[in-house]
């Protein structure tokens, strides 16, 4: 009797889900079927039987299966939540909604229903703790989410307890669907999309999440109002949701807005909300919209590592994170899927030791094992990208020179704002060599997760220190921060390209203007890399030029990594006591420990430091007014949150100023061996030869290695306009927007 009933239930089941079908097709929704975000039924059967052919598949099957396997080992905990990142229940629910979604792959790649129950069970539970959740106690944000501190958090758990759900919808009874989807999903997507609108609406790599977790809640449950909202925003008109976030955060060649760090970040709610609606509805043709801009956004995101693989830390970032990332593992997998294996990208797969469990994570698990040894190595070449929609909000250039495993990487940063993520730094630089940090962009001042720490937040000192302009390396107007340190004022105002050369690896040069951060002022920077012919090493020439309609006082910081060693400058230091350098902007965070006065005659300075094996030297041109401020970042910090970095100041007061700066790498250091050698720098001179609102003439002669004149186009950087400038009263004349020479050995 029993066995006729349970048929009979059986068959009302699917008579009813048939029903619902039928229903939600009649409201537009697509057709049930799953899995349907990153998987589909049709591909499932290919995925089982890989297993025990592809090393790299086995192992990230298994290391789904171990997280799954550790929650279904002990009981359910959905607690209340209380902490923030870094906290028992903070951490509680985010290794919850990483083991639905492994638990979901694991059912349908064993179909063992122990895997579909945890999931059910787990969603039942958070089905009854989600809708009596208020603003979560911790939060201290606009945007307060639920489950967690922030929205951001519960969007993450939208995007991978959707993926769990799923997975085992046809294991659930249309009774426990409208459990979880009321209790559990229903009520985060209302309070995303009607009491976080604002939230929800924006384009920021929080919107990313917003509208991906509410997207593929959307396609689980087959809410076509869900998937509208998510695609094309709260007003239906793309000016919000998905395709806002393609048109809005990437420019025309692929550039994040928000910068590298949190490119790969935000690529994970890309590249799986994408999966999903490529799964749904094909017609959108996603993955070749705006030009493939996916494909373009995974290329440049790769691109903007150093040799060791780790982020250039641009706006807010921290150091420690690199392309190994989980986030990248699922976008080189998704994006093999749809734009073919890159074989220069294996090395980088064999690197992470992970695949997606989906077709393109298999396509690449087979080709690392069918390239064997041969695995191509990624190629870190120099490039240039725009920034903004349209590629007209500034842009950013990375030059490179030298060997793969031991390139010098100069970036130069003149790109729009960047959002809530942006720092004040128009014409930053920051330089890298062999893989060590030489010049430095301080990033983001947080310790992840870390609750001692203000909750794992961004602490107070990102803004009081590190968006500040004084913490870059770039010019600092009247200890003031571009653009008064003000958002909404930066975000109207980019960087501008004036012309760049890297066609030449021995040379290249770039130059950029910004003319809007300070009242009156107009900054234009240009720097070129070089490769010196004697030395066999890169030199960075570094040229900025300011013009103003009146006098101001004009801060230089260049903050060099590692050991001070010698000096060409005499100093008096504050060994005993010290003071800040300044009250305000970011100047209030660095202690003064030395100053040097101005010389007699114009001249040289230079400061060496050791950085690993290598001797650095900075050698910049000095005049009667110049003033040198060795100082250390850490003052006005009561709770020790910064990290104590030594930083050179080269402050001028005038109305029209350029700075003419020479950085070298130089000698060995083996301290095994007890041996070093060329550890003085081969600068002799740092002249400027002229300067008028046509041109700028440097020059910078070598004690060895001969002399490097550049001449610099101000007015007009047109590739055939002729120009002149007087040099010791004889004319230069050269065609095009810079002339570069080296004369002597």
């Amino acid at each position: 009797m029993r066995c006729r009933w349970t048929g009979r239930i059986r068959g009302l089941v699917l008579a009813v889900a048939g029903l619902l079908a039928a229903e939600a097709a009649r409201a537009g929704a697509p057709a049930p079927g799953h899995p349907a975000l990153l998987i589909t039924a049709a591909e499932v059967p290919a995925l089982r039987q890989a297993q025990g052919q592809y090393p790299l598949f086995d192992k990230s099957y298994r290391a789904l299966q171990k997280t799954a396997d550790k929650a279904l080992s002990s009981p359910i905990a959905v607690p209340v939540p209380k902490d923030p990142a870094g906290g028992y229940t903070h951490e509680q629910h985010t290794r919850n909604y990483y083991a639905m979604q492994a638990a979901g792959i694991c059912f349908q790649m064993t179909k063992d229903g122990k895997y579909a129950r945890f999931v059910r069970d787990m969603l039942l539970e958070y089905s009854k703790l989600i809708p009596g959740l208020k603003n979560h106690p911790e939060a201290k944000s606009s945007s307060p989410g639920r489950l967690f501190h922030q929205a951001l958090n519960d969007a993450n758990w939208l995007v991978y307890s959707a993926q769990g759900y799923d997975a085992v919808y046809d294991t659930l009874t249309p009774a426990e669907r409208k459990q979880i989807e009321d209790g559990a999903f229903r009520p985060l997507c209302s309070y995303f999309t009607q009491d976080l609108k604002s939230w929800f609406d924006l384009v920021h790599n929080h919107g990313v999440w917003a509208a991906a977790g509410v997207g593929m809640v959307g396609y689980a449950m087959h809410d076509q109002k869900l998937i509208n909202l998510a695609v094309h925003g709260s007003s239906g008109n793309d000016k919000s949701g998905f395709l806002a976030q393609l048109n809005g955060l990437f420019s025309p060649d692929g550039y994040y807005t928000e910068g590298p760090y949190y490119s790969r970040y935000a690529l994970s709610p890309f590249y799986m909300f994408a999966q999903a609606i490529d799964n749904n509805q094909p017609e959108l043709h996603i993955f070749e919209y705006r030009g493939s801009i996916l494909k373009k956004a995974l290329n440049s995101s790769l691109q903007l590592t150093n040799n060791d693989g780790r982020y250039y830390p641009l706006n807010d970032a921290l150091k420690e994170k690199d392309w190994t990332t989980q986030e990248l593992i699922g976008a080189v997998s998704i994006a093999a899927q749809h734009y073919g294996v890159d074989k220069t990208l294996l090395g980088l797969a064999q690197q992470q030791g992970k695949v997606m469990i989906c077709p393109g994570g298999l396509a690449v698990a087979k080709a690392v094992q069918e390239a064997g040894k041969n695995l191509l190595p990624y190629q870190r070449q120099s490039v240039l990208y725009t920034d903004g929609p349209t590629g007209t909000e500034g842009g950013l250039a990375v030059l490179r020179a030298g060997a793969q495993d031991a390139q010098t990487s100069l970036i130069f940063k003149y790109t729009s704002h960047g959002l809530s993520h942006g720092h004040y730094d128009k014409l930053g630089i920051v330089l890298y060599d062999q893989g060590r940090e030489v010049l430095q962009d301080y990033g983001a001042v947080r310790f992840l997760n870390v609750e001692a720490k203000e909750g794992g937040r961004y602490l107070p000192e990102t803004k009081t220190w590190g968006s500040q302009t004084i913490a870059h390396n770039t010019l600092v107007v009247d200890e003031a921060s571009d653009f008064g340190g003000k958002e909404s004022v930066a975000e109207q105002n980019a960087g501008q390209a004036w012309f760049a050369d890297i066609r030449n690896a021995k040379a290249q040069v770039v130059s950029a203007k910004a003319n809007t951060a300070y009242p009156g002022v107009q900054l234009q920077r240009t720097v070129a890399l070089v490769l010196d012919s004697i030395s066999g090493k890169p030199l960075v020439l570094d040229v900025f030029r300011v013009q103003a309609t009146a006098p101001h006082q004009y801060d230089l910081p260049w903050y060099y990594q590692g050991q001070l060693i010698s000096t060409s400058f005499k100093y008096d230091s504050f060994a005993t006591s010290r003071q800040t350098v300044g009250l305000k902007n970011g100047y209030q965070h660095l202690w003064r420990e030395a100053v040097s006065q101005p010389v007699r005659t114009p001249g040289v300075a230079t400061l060496t430091w050791l950085n690993g094996p290598q001797f650095y030297s900075l050698s910049t041109a000095t005049d009667t007014a110049t003033h040198l401020v060795l100082a250390r970042v850490g003052a006005t910090d009561p709770n020790f949150n910064l990290r104590p970095e030594p930083a050179l100041i080269v402050r001028e007061k005038a109305q029209n100023q350029v700075f003419v700066s020479v950085i070298e790498g130089h000698g060995e250091f083996n301290p095994t061996s007890e041996v070093a050698s060329g550890s003085r720098s081969n600068v002799a001179r740092v002249t400027v030869l002229a300067d008028s609102p046509e041109a700028t003439v440097v020059e910078v002669q070598l004690r060895r290695g001969g002399t490097y004149r550049l001449a610099i186009a101000n007015q007009d950087a047109a590739a055939t306009k002729a120009h002149q400038a007087t040099v010791a009263g004889q004319p230069l004349r050269w065609q095009g927007p810079y002339q570069l020479r080296h004369t002597g050995r």
